[in-house]
């Protein structure tokens, strides 16, 4: 017997463990522009010990996207009017009226079009996180939020998100995920042989070993990822003296001129 299907309000209460992130735009896939937005958000699911599984990039197909959720977009009243107190119109459109029809207000107004679930509460659906901002968070099945491309809404959207989001966390204090830095004057394939027998011994204890060349520069970097900030800790000495190397705060920070060369040689 399967359990019943979980309902959106459900959905939207849960614990949350994981995460990932849809960025679309046919001007990212064609390189028009670069995605900023999905590295915002991978910090910020760092910081708040959330695993970021995924991050994919599709294309902007809007009757597409719109079928996939399976609701109609209606014109959202509250949106509209917090978009007509504190929009302002643009300097090139100095005619601009809301109360008479152009091509101009049609395209605000789609602005405020959003999927709606006629069957349940609008205010679970349409999250309003900032009030310098008319932008809401449209949040569809309970669980998928969309937010504006726009990195600068982007990011003030996604930071009045966090107070809605530590609560539902696994760890409610948002203490997050830690990450331990070595820098290392060994080459990668000098370490290679010890960071596996690390990865082996520390994985039980949820830590993750990486290893990142770093081109032109005469020293790599080494790290740990993990949740356990004691245990990791009490690893520095080990990891210190297998990659004959010293811990740093920021990557680069022992970096000295001259050091180019060391990789030559």
């Amino acid at each position: 017997m399967t359990s019943p299907q979980a309902t959106p309000d459900e959905r939207s209460k849960r614990t949350i463990h994981t995460a990932g992130c849809i960025i679309i735009g046919d001007e990212v896939l064609g390189g028009k522009t670069v995605d900023t937005n999905s590295a915002y958000l991978a910090k910020l699911c760092f910081q708040l010990g959330m695993n970021l599984k995924r991050i994919e990039v599709i294309g902007d197909d809007e009757s597409e996207i719109i079928e996939g959720f399976g609701l109609k977009l209606k014109l959202h009243q509250d949106a509209f009017e917090r978009m007509k107190r504190i929009s302002k119109p643009h300097p090139s459109q100095p005619n601009f009226s809301w109360d008479k029809p152009s091509p101009a207000l049609s395209a605000k107004l789609r602005m405020v079009e959003l999927p709606i679930d006629e069957t349940r509460d609008e205010k679970t659906q349409v999250l309003f996180v900032d009030e310098r901002l008319w932008v809401p968070i449209s949040v569809v099945n309970g669980n998928i939020h969309i937010l504006p491309g726009v990195p600068k809404l982007f990011q003030q959207l996604l930071d009045g998100l966090k107070p809605l989001l530590i609560p539902r966390l696994t760890d409610p204090e948002g203490k997050g995920i830690y990450r331990v830095l070595f820098s290392t004057p060994m080459a990668e394939s000098e370490v290679a042989g010890y960071l596996t027998e690390l990865a082996a011994k520390v994985e039980p204890n949820g830590v993750k070993v990486g290893s990142y060349p770093r081109w032109g520069k005469g020293k790599n970097t080494v790290t740990l990822v993990g949740r356990d900030k004691s245990y990791m800790e009490s690893l520095v000495p080990e990891v210190e003296k297998g990659v004959d190397g010293t811990r740093v705060e920021v990557e680069g920070e022992d970096d000295k001129s001259g050091d180019e060369d060391l990789e030559a040689q």
